[in-house]
Order: structure tokens, then sequence, then C-alpha cells
């Protein structure tokens, strides 16, 4: 790993430890103040409603400047929305600050991720640039939950009052300061430029393409067992009497589990293969769904929270470097940014979803839901790998042969 990477890293994860210790902090307050699990579905879906609009554009605007200037305008976003939390810790501010914290990190990783891609020079540094990378939103999903779960239940004194709430949301108000630390003096490459002649294009354009619609849909079934973890642990955690640092160290530990294969994957790199790493997930994934709402107290869940992001975690790079393998080099952003609308656009609408089916039919329905569906989608990583990948004759933005 370079310096370079390193420091890519470490801004990554000032950023998205805000938004993740806020995911965490702000459904704790609301059921604290007695809010119902449908309202804090909600609060947890406007975490990625920003996203849903402004991906797209956040990926255009990365072709067209690169990486310092939307990572600034991300950094002074995030810090604003948590800031306000500070002040105004009430419901509708809260739901601000999962907008803008939502959204901040969102475009902040679109542009950190087309930069990275853009360095690499064949398949195999593909999968280790982005699995070096992808350990950072690991790390900050263990920093942000953890940290901010040890100042709500000992800042204030005693757990889960309002000066703990404060100094969480201080905390995550600061974090994404650091990141433009680390990348203020960085080199960047040049904007690709379109081909000469080219005619304008849209992203139903890039729809038509059948290999990046099968990556869509595998992303988006992966992406709902994110969702209903984060969702469902809290809930689940509150209903059995768990304190704020035990479900943020069961968080915690999903994330750290999701890092460390991460840190395995670039020394295996030049011998495994991406849609037999996806595949093999999907299918563990289902099987620990099945398992995780019968676990009997925290260790358990803890175990099996464990296993799910060692079997989640290695997921993310072998995605990243299947879109940089089919989409052109002037598109990546605009690829990374409809990637990032589709899975966020699923999770605005999947945590209502869920809090409404949890309060009808309790939350173990919603893990067996979602194992079932990505059961369900384990053949597409297989069509990627045998069929859309293949026809793939050379890398679009390498202009070297696979």
């Amino acid at each position: 790993m370079t310096w370079s990477l390193m420091r890519l890293i470490l801004a990554q994860i000032s950023i998205h430890a805000c938004m993740t210790g806020m995911r965490m902090a702000t459904p704790l307050l609301a059921l604290r103040e007695g809010y119902s699990p449908a309202a804090v579905g909600v609060l947890l879906a406007l975490f990625a409603l920003t996203q849903v609009f402004l991906s797209l554009p956040a990926g255009r605007y990365a072709d067209r400047h690169g990486l310092k200037r939307p990572l600034a305008v991300s950094v002074v976003t995030a810090s604003v929305g948590a800031g306000a939390a500070v002040f105004f810790p009430i419901y509708p501010v809260l739901c601000l600050a999962a907008l803008l914290s939502g959204g901040a990190s969102g475009a902040a990783i679109i542009a950190l991720q087309r930069h990275v891609g853009r360095a690499a020079h064949d398949t195999v540094t593909l999968r280790k640039v982005f699995s070096w990378l992808a350990i950072g939103p690991a790390v900050s999903n263990f920093l942000g939950p953890f940290f901010a779960g040890l100042l709500i239940d000992y800042a204030g004194g005693e757990a889960a009052s309002d000066t703990g709430f404060r100094a969480a949301f201080l905390l995550m108000a600061l974090l994404p300061l650091s990141a433009w630390l680390w990348v203020r003096t960085l080199q960047e490459e040049k904007p690709e430029p379109r081909p000469q002649g080219s005619k304008k294009t849209t992203a139903w354009d890039m729809l038509q393409n059948q290999g990046f619609r099968r990556l869509l849909l595998m992303n988006w079934a992966l992406s709902s067992c994110w969702d209903v973890h984060t969702f469902v642990v809290p809930i689940l955690g509150h209903e059995r009497g768990l304190s704020a640092s035990v479900i943020g160290s069961i968080l915690g530990a999903f994330a750290i589990a999701a890092a460390a294969i991460r840190v395995l994957i670039p020394l295996l790199s030049e011998r495994i293969s991406e849609w037999k790493v996806v595949m093999g997930a999907m299918l563990g994934a289902c099987l620990l769904f099945t398992l995780y709402p019968i676990m009997p107290n925290a260790w358990a869940m803890m175990g099996c929270s464990i296993v799910l992001g060692l079997v989640l975690g290695s997921v993310q790079p072998m995605v990243m470097s299947m879109i940089h393998q089919i989409t052109p080099p002037d598109r990546q952003g605009e690829a990374l940014g409809l990637r990032m609308m589709a899975i966020n656009g699923s999770s605005v609408v999947m945590p209502v979803l869920f809090g409404s089916i949890g309060t009808v039919v309790g939350v173990s329905a919603l893990f067996w839901a979602v194992g079932a569906v990505v059961g369900g989608s384990s053949r597409l990583p297989w069509l990627l790998g045998k069929e859309d990948l293949k026809a793939q004759n050379v890398l679009p933005h390498m202009g070297a042969s696979k």
C-alpha cells in the first residue's frame, strides 16, 4: 500500500465515521424519546435519501472536477449536519442531520472510488486497491458506532443522558474536518475527455448494458443485508435490554470482521475471481440471516455478527472491480453514482418497510425475508462471471487485456 492510498483511506474513514456514528446514535435518541420503530425507520431512511438524488450528479461532478472539490463540499456538509444535532437534539433536526451526513458521505465515497480506480493498471491491481480502500468504511463502521456508544453511556454521568448524546454528536461533527487535511496536497489526474463526436449520454444508456443491470441487482440484494443488519440490531438490542455500548460493540464487531477480510483480499488477489467470491458471500449471508434471530444473547449475536462481517466484507472490492471493468473511462464516476443511487434508493424504502413489518410481525421476519432474497439472487454473480466479464476483452480505462 502506498502512502497516497493510505491518506485516501484515512480521509474516507474520517467522513464516513461521522455518518455511521450518527446512524447509530440518532435512532437510540429517537427510541429514548418514545418514537415508534416506524419513526426510527423513517429516520434511518433519511441517511440514504439525499444519496438517491445526489449520487448521479455527484458522480458526474467527480468526472468533471476530480477529487478535491467534491470532497471539500462533503466535509462542510457533514460537519454542519452533525453540528446542528449538538445544539438541537430533537427529532426534526436529527432528520436534517441524517440527510446532510448521509449525502456528504455518499458524495465523498464516489469521488474517492473514482480516483482510486483510475490509478489501477490491471484487474489484479483493481482488486488490491479496492480491497484496501474498502477497509475504510469497515473501520469507520466500527469507530463511529463504538465511540458514539461510549459517549452516550458515559459522557453525561449516566447512560443515555442529553449530555451524552450531545457529546457524541459533537465528535461526529469534528471527524469530517480531518478528511481535508489528508487529501489537500494529493496529486490529481486530469479528467478523462469524452470521445470526439460522441453524442450526449444519459444514465438510461448505461442501463442498456446487461452486465451493468445484473451488477446493480446483485448489489441491491447485498446492500439489503447491510440495511437490515444496521436497522434491526439496535431495535433487537433495545428489546432485549442491551446498553448502547453493547449494541455499538455488536455493530463494531461486524465492522472489524469486514475490515479483516479486506486486509486478506490483496494477498489473495491473484488467485481469486470476483464472481466466485460474491456468489459464495450471497449463499453464506442467506444461511446467517436464517440463524441470526434465534441467537439467545449478546455474545451469540456478536459471534453471528462477526461471521456475517467476514462474508459481506468480501463483496465490495469485487463489485467495484467489476464496475471498472465494464464501464467506459469518461463515465466511471457516473457509473459509481448510478450504483450508489440504486442501492440508496433501496435504503430509503427498506427501513420504512422494515419498520412497518417489524411492528406487525416482529424483527425476526425481516432477517428471514432478506435472507431468502439474497439466496435467490445468488445466480447473478455466476452470470456476470461467465458471460458479461468474459465479453470484455479489453479493460476500457486501462488499455490492458484481461
